[in-house]
């Protein structure tokens, strides 16, 4: 299948607070357009990341041109996505929501630097969809689900991005559990219709991701 476009990566279901935490980046090759990976703390490599959430709060923050910024909230943290003219979709899906509105994005992590070395992680949305609050839970069950098997298998000998978490973070796995079986008591203590369905579909389409490869990764300015 030599001619055939080169596969996308899977999008990783993650919470706030362990996306936010990934800040270390890496490639697996020395290709100069070979994709860049967040390490989750609980062990696995992420190219492209998918999370539901309520958009809270939006604004323009560019200067010579719409570069978006949201703001997205799930039962653990919040996620920052960041969307200009790479982005053209998807800047114009948060320009026309209102929050507050539930969205499914699928994305790219990026990271940056400040002055004082605090590394922050942000999204750059490939897709951003309007969502019922039902699609919302089954995104926080199977989310939780696959949280607590990255955690349990944390340990396990020959597990490589796990080897790396620990070697690159000081962090507990345990937490991201907790915070994944906290969102779990949350749904069984809504009135929402989700019952603990765990058996969601699989990410929703995304278009192609443009090319960034130039773009600041993450940067809080377009």
């Amino acid at each position: 299948m030599s001619g055939s476009a080169p596969t996308r990566e899977v999008a990783r279901r993650v919470f706030a607070t362990e996306f936010n935490d990934a800040g270390y980046t890496f490639t697996e090759s020395d290709d100069e357009r070979a994709p860049v990976y967040a390490l989750l703390p609980t062990g696995e490599s992420s190219n492209r990341v998918f999370f539901v959430g309520t958009l809270t709060e939006k604004e323009d923050v560019g200067d010579d041109s719409e570069y978006w910024r949201g703001r997205i909230v799930d039962p653990t943290g919040t996620f920052f996505v960041y969307a200009g003219q790479y982005q053209p979709e998807a800047a114009s899906k948060l320009r026309d929501l209102e929050p507050p509105a539930y969205v499914a994005v699928v994305g790219k992590p990026r990271t940056y630097e400040t002055d004082d070395g605090t590394v922050r992680v942000s999204v750059r949305p490939e897709s951003i969809t309007e969502v019922d609050a039902a699609t919302r839970d089954r995104w926080v069950a199977e989310t939780a689900r696959r949280t607590v098997e990255r955690v349990a298998a944390f340990d396990d000998e020959g597990n490589e991005y796990a080897r790396m978490a620990r070697e690159e973070y000081d962090l507990d796995p345990q937490t991201y559990k907790a915070a994944a079986l906290s969102a779990l008591e949350d749904l069984d203590e809504s009135d929402d219709e989700l019952a603990g369905d765990g058996s969601a579909d699989g990410d929703p389409p995304s278009d192609d991701a443009t090319s960034d490869e130039t773009d600041p990764a993450g940067a809080p300015e377009p």
